[in-house]
């Protein structure tokens, strides 16, 4: 069994930490929510973008809006957001109450440092194009040409003022993310216009926005405790402690889980999850998000199309995830984006055909599987996604005669001049906004990560210069719509990726905790009304 690390978040809330500063030996510890993590972290900074960590994020900072669990946006540090005739400027004004952790106010220069410094390259924000990238002055700051967007202006104490460099009119929405929250740039930004070291950690007297702020940190013991922020502008929280532990082992994590250990995962993906933890750990809605086995048309063999085809032809999709997932919760892939408006009625799926997969490889520039070259896959990082992986594999053998196949968590497990062979990256895309444009600019644009890093540099210039037209369409003209579902036939018939699953946000709890809902931005939507039932607890661990 692998090794068990612990990292703990620990909220202390009722305990008495806040009364005249002196902890209340005497106060009972009740309200314990403890989460199972699946990898140990050492960055908690909100401007990463990106890690296991975020998934928390909405503990401790305050995002500038959110969406709740209907998909409704609802105001937070901005109370107010409007933009001129042709979107291309919008103003976003700063709740009245809206205070750090030490009293002070969130003020505009707070958010526009914030937005400015997740920006710069060193900051290594890993998502801040999906928010930003729109904004005037962006790519220069992005590529290091500049520290300052110029289409980011703080008029006055509580008024942002943001310019584009071209109509957008779903901008609001892309910043209701717990990915950009406002800090407090006084502390975060250094005299010298980069990221302070560590900034966060509360050694160095941080102070926060959300209904949680850390008390300490100790990374190398794994250990992180937040207490309550006594200043917190939102409703009081209703737990006392949540206590997240690293367990590496899903088997391990999913024993605690069922013993009571702990009450939720972070994110648990076992092929036997429902069966384990019931239907009620996994449920949720799904989300503007799925996970795809992308193909890295600049490498060998895959720079050949007709491999390409021979590879997704081999393989029955709807068979691939019922072995991954055989009681769900998720669901089966076909077209890159779903749930958004526009998920196209006339899009057609790649179909499981071995016979023309076989003519696929025979008609390409190595004629059969003993000439091609090893291919490996990277994101095979938990039980489910190798079950697909392994599926696929297997596939590959039977139809196409292919042996050498390869897979590995991550890119970094990869040594030597293999980390730069790798054909097939399994991960997400999707979109926080309930938007098609959005979800296919991050997912087939040139400019896209998934484009650059997935697919070697795939380019299309018909299909970017039809999302770039579709992105200055108002939400609520069909040529929106229509030019993205172009777009995406024309990918579909470029052979890169094959269709996996989409995803649900599952509660991934237990059913004795409640309002544990998230969004599609990981957020808990409402994490102060987070709560456990302690004698639901007691009745169903004691069984």
């Amino acid at each position: 069994m692998k090794r068990i690390l612990a990292v703990v978040l620990v909220l202390t809330i009722a305990m008495g930490v806040f009364a005249g500063g002196q902890k209340d030996d005497t106060a009972e510890e009740t309200q314990v929510l403890k989460i199972a993590h699946p990898v140990i972290g050492s960055n908690w900074s909100p401007l990463r973008g990106g890690g296991h960590e975020v998934r928390w994020q909405s503990l401790q900072w305050a995002s500038p809006m959110y969406f709740d669990e209907n998909g409704e946006l609802q105001p937070y540090v901005f109370t107010e957001w409007s933009s001129n005739s042709d979107s291309t400027v919008w103003t976003f004004k700063i709740a009245d109450n809206a205070v750090f952790s030490d009293g002070s106010p969130i003020t505009a220069e707070d958010v526009v440092g914030t937005w400015n410094l997740s920006t710069i390259p060193s900051t290594r924000h890993e998502r801040v194009n999906l928010f930003l990238s729109g904004v005037k002055g962006f790519e220069d700051v992005k590529n290091g040409n500049g520290s300052e967007m110029p289409g980011l202006k703080a008029k006055g104490a509580d008024t942002v003022e943001v310019t584009l460099s071209a109509p957008d009119p779903i901008f609001a929405q892309k910043l209701a993310t717990a990915l950009i929250p406002p800090v407090k740039i006084s502390i975060a930004r250094g005299a010298d216009g980069e990221q302070v070291p560590e900034w966060w950690h509360p050694d160095n007297d941080v102070v926060v926005s959300g209904p949680f702020m850390p008390e300490s940190m100790d990374l190398d013991g794994g250990k992180v405790v937040l207490v309550r922020n006594p200043n917190f502008f939102g409703p009081t929280p209703k737990l006392n402690k949540i206590i997240i532990t690293t367990v590496e082992d899903s088997q391990t994590a999913t024993l605690m889980l069922q013993k009571g250990q702990m009450d939720a995962h972070t994110e648990l993906n076992t092929p036997t999850m429902i069966q384990d933890l019931g239907a009620g750990f996994a449920a949720g809605s799904i989300l503007a998000k799925g996970h795809q086995f992308w193909i890295d048309s600049s490498k060998k063999p895959t720079d050949d199309i007709n491999v390409r085809k021979a590879l997704i032809m081999a393989v029955d999709t709807n068979e691939m995830f019922s072995v991954a997932f055989p009681d769900g919760p998720n669901e089966p892939a076909t077209q890159v984006v779903n749930k958004v408006a526009g998920v196209d009625p006339n899009y057609e799926n790649y179909s499981y055909d071995p016979e023309g997969a076989r003519a696929a490889l025979a008609a390409s520039s190595y004629g059969s599987a003993d000439k091609l070259p090893k291919i490996m896959f990277v994101g095979i990082s938990n039980p489910s996604h190798e079950a697909a992986a392994q599926y696929i594999a297997e596939q590959w053998r039977q139809v196409l005669g292919i042996e050498g196949t390869e897979m590995k968590p991550n890119i970094d497990s990869y040594d030597g001049p293999d980390q730069a062979s790798i054909q097939i990256f399994r991960d997400d895309v999707g979109t926080r906004v309930p938007d098609m444009v959005s979800y296919l600019m991050g997912a087939i644009h040139s400019s896209s990560g998934n484009a650059t890093r997935k697919m070697g540099g795939y380019a299309n210039a018909e299909i970017d210069a039809l999302l770039e037209e579709a992105a200055t369409k108002g939400v609520d003209d069909p040529a929106r719509i229509g030019l993205a579902q172009e777009a995406q036939r024309i990918f579909r018939n470029e052979y890169q990726f094959i269709p996996y699953r989409y995803d649900t946000m599952s509660k991934w709890a237990m059913p004795w905790v409640k309002n544990f809902a998230k969004n599609d931005d990981w957020q808990v939507i409402a994490p102060w009304a987070v709560e456990i039932d302690e004698a639901m607890k007691a009745d169903m661990t004691a069984k």
